[in-house]
């Protein structure tokens, strides 16, 4: 059936009465919000069997010129190629570093504190943690952006914590005094840190394992509830394709760079093997991940909702 010319008529009418309207509320519309910058959260919650970790981002910046820190024994072109497969550029590098905090029911227990006590101290309050509610303060390793925030001027920042390290590691830097870090934060502090060797327990699920290379005695640990594994793992690879990617490549921070890439071999090679998660406290946010292998090369796959679900 046809339209009455009068009811079409009048809709052509009253359409073209409101665009002027329209175009009015599409102007205002449009109008420009304030630029927020880039943001990021500060913590990552998951669930291990019985633990509950988090991670917290206590700090991040770009740094330059990344070939002069990772990929020192590769040529230029490789390295090139390697960052243009993986899409990211070769003049700048985003750093992050990742303290974690493990809830085992029992205990609260910190991996490494960051660069200085404000920086984890925000991290933590984000994530809803107190510093006086920390148990226990894991030093994976004596660098500065792991020991930072163990004290400051108003003194250490946990006080209710027992402080644990590895014997080598504390023993090895001891020895010397060319690490600042070492100096102001750790060695004024010795009598709070307790020692442990490979394999040691720091509490019940939480386990010491032999890491060496980045540092004399740096450590990673091993967690583990309800049959789910995954590995702190520090500084064993440093940036998610120039280190983790190849093993091989030399990392300037890396103070016994052969043992450092015999170490990342034989963690890679677990990782994959057995599929186990872990954190790399320089891994991209949130830090969690895995490693895969294909055509016997190693690939680094961030964690999407697998530790969502315990």
């Amino acid at each position: 059936m046809l339209k009455s010319p009068l009811i079409s008529r009048r809709n052509a009418l009253l359409g073209a009465a409101a665009l002027p309207l329209a175009a009015t509320t599409a102007s205002t519309a449009s109008a420009a919000a304030d630029m927020m910058g880039i943001g990021a959260t500060r913590f990552n919650r998951m669930k291990l069997g019985g633990f509950e970790v988090t991670t917290l981002l206590a700090g991040t910046r770009t740094v330059e010129g990344p070939q002069n820190i990772f990929g020192m024994n590769a040529s230029a072109e490789d390295f090139a190629a390697a960052s243009a497969a993986a899409n990211i550029p070769t003049d700048a590098a985003q750093f992050f570093f990742t303290p974690t905090v493990v809830n085992t029911g029992s205990e609260l227990v910190l991996f490494d504190t960051g660069l200085n006590p404000e920086g984890i101290t925000a991290a933590l309050a984000a994530a809803g943690y107190s510093p006086d509610q920390i148990d226990v303060v894991v030093l994976t390793h004596m660098h500065g952006d792991h020991v930072g925030g163990m004290a400051g001027e108003a003194g250490v920042t946990f006080a209710n914590a027992r402080h644990v390290t590895g014997s080598v590691e504390f023993d090895s830097w001891a020895k010397t005094d060319g690490n600042k870090a070492f100096e102001a934060k750790v060695r004024p502090n010795a009598e709070r840190i307790e020692m442990l060797d490979d394999g040691a327990s720091v509490v019940s699920g939480i386990t010491s394992m032999a890491a060496f290379g980045h540092t004399p005695g740096h450590m990673a640990y091993m967690l583990e509830s309800d049959g789910k594994q995954l590995v702190i793992a520090a500084d064993f690879a440093n940036h998610y394709v120039w280190s983790l990617a190849h093993p091989d490549w030399e990392v300037k921070f890396d103070m016994d760079k052969s043992a450092a890439a015999a170490t990342r071999k034989t963690m890679l090679d677990m990782l994959s093997a057995d599929k186990v998660p872990f954190i790399g406290y320089h891994m991209p946010w949130p830090a969690v991940g895995y490693v895969e292998t294909h055509d016997g090369a190693y690939r680094y796959s961030p964690a999407s909702y697998q530790l969502m679900l315990g």
